[in-house]
C-alpha cells in the first residue's frame, strides 16, 4: 500500500471509531480531503482510492486541480465534490462556479449575492468565528441567523454551519457550541474538525471533517 492508501485507512478507521463510540453512524460522517498545496497527481491518488469530496482553500489551486484531474482521470473527475474552504473574494466567484459542489465559508451576506449570481441554488454553509479570532474568517454567532436568513433570499440552500476552533483551546466546548446553534437555526449539517481535533468533532456531531495531513502528510 501507498504512504496515501495507509494513511486514508486509519483516518477512515478512526472516523468510525470515533462515531460508534458517540453513538452514531459512521456513514453519517463525510470525509473532505483537504488539499491545500499537495500536488494534484496525489489528489488523483486519493480519488482512485475512493475518495470523493475534496476541499481547497486557494482558488487558483482548486481550478488547476480540477483541470489535472479532468486530464489524468476523467471518470474520475466526474465523480469529485469539491468544496471550497478558504476565504473568498467575490471576483474569484465566476471562475469557481461551474466546479464547487459546496461553498464552505460564506461568512457574509455580499459573497452569497455573488454565489448565487453565478450558482443558483449552491449548497453553501455559513461560515461562524465563534471565537471572535480577528485573523479569522466567519460571522459573529449573533449574527448567523440574519446571514442564513439573507442567503436563503439569494437564492442559495442554507444546508449548515462551519467553524474552525481556536489552536490551543479545547476543542469540544467549540464544537458543541455550533451544534447547539445549528440546531436551533434548524440546520443540519456540521463541517468541523481537522487533523488534530477531527475524532472530538465527530463526538459532538460533525457530519464533515476536513482532514489534510493525516492523509498527505505535513504541506510542503
Amino acid at each position: 500500500m501507498t504512504a496515501v492508501a495507509t494513511a486514508l485507512t486509519e483516518v477512515r478507521d478512526r472516523i468510525a471509531a470515533a462515531a460508534r463510540g458517540a453513538g452514531r453512524d459512521p456513514d453519517g460522517v463525510r470525509l473532505v480531503a483537504a488539499t491545500k498545496t499537495v500536488p494534484a497527481e496525489r489528489v488523483a491518488e486519493a480519488v482512485a482510492l475512493g475518495v470523493a469530496d475534496i476541499g481547497e482553500n486557494r482558488a487558483q489551486e482548486l481550478l488547476a486541480k480540477a483541470d489535472a484531474l479532468r486530464e489524468c482521470a476523467p471518470a474520475a473527475s466526474a465523480e469529485v465534490c469539491w468544496h471550497f474552504l478558504g476565504r473568498l473574494q467575490r471576483n474569484k466567484v465566476r471562475s469557481l462556479a461551474p466546479h464547487v459542489g459546496w461553498w464552505q465559508s460564506v461568512d457574509r451576506e455580499s459573497l452569497g449575492v455573488a454565489i448565487g449570481r453565478h450558482a443558483p441554488g449552491a449548497r453553501v454553509l455559513v461560515e461562524v468565528n465563534l471565537a471572535g479570532e480577528p485573523q479569522k474568517g466567519g460571522c459573529t454567532p449573533g449574527a448567523a441567523g440574519g446571514l442564513v436568513d439573507a442567503l436563503r433570499h439569494a437564492g442559495l440552500r442554507v444546508e449548515g454551519l462551519m467553524t474552525i476552533p481556536p489552536a490551543d483551546d479545547d476543542p469540544r466546548p467549540w464544537f458543541a457550541g455550533l451544534r447547539e446553534l445549528a440546531a436551533s437555526l434548524d440546520v443540519r449539517e456540521l463541517s468541523m474538525g481537522m487533523t488534530d481535533d477531527f475524532e472530538a468533532a465527530v463526538a459532538e456531531g460533525a457530519t464533515m471533517v476536513r482532514i489534510g495531513r493525516a492523509i498527505f502528510g505535513a504541506r510542503a
